[in-house]
């Protein structure tokens, strides 16, 4: 579904995740789960979600993105999920190293629509793409 999101309650065990990944699985969806280990912070969390978004945006490939309650280490990692669902994007998130490559892989996408390649089509693509 384009834009989709869900978000899924229950008591604990009651098969959210498997539920989650049941359905991604038929659909050939990619599943992508953060492992939060003991020093987890703020940089390891913005590589995660860098990693994700570039996977749906550069890749194309379809993602779901699994996060669940026990994952929240900081309470900005909320307002970054926040802000991929409302925008698809989080501020200051890409660098131009990471901009670089994503408008390596668009261009050619834009290109084949018709589109005119500009930087802020390059970007407003690649945000399309992981919306």
């Amino acid at each position: 579904l384009p834009l989709g999101n869900a978000l899924l309650l229950g008591v604990g065990g009651s098969g959210r995740q498997s539920l989650t990944r049941l359905a991604a699985y038929m659909e050939d969806y990619d599943v992508v789960q953060i492992e939060i280990a003991k020093g987890y912070g703020n940089n390891e969390w913005r590589e995660d979600l860098k990693r994700v978004l570039k996977k749906a945006g550069v890749d194309g490939k379809d993602t779901v993105f699994l996060f669940t309650d026990t994952q929240i280490v900081q309470e900005g990692f909320l307002e970054d999920i926040n802000n991929i669902l409302n925008s698809g994007e989080v501020p200051n998130l890409i660098g131009n190293d990471d901009m670089e490559q994503i408008s390596a892989a668009m261009r050619p996408i834009m290109m084949a629509a018709g589109l005119p390649v500009t930087k802020m089509g390059l970007y407003s693509t690649f945000i399309n793409r992981v919306r």
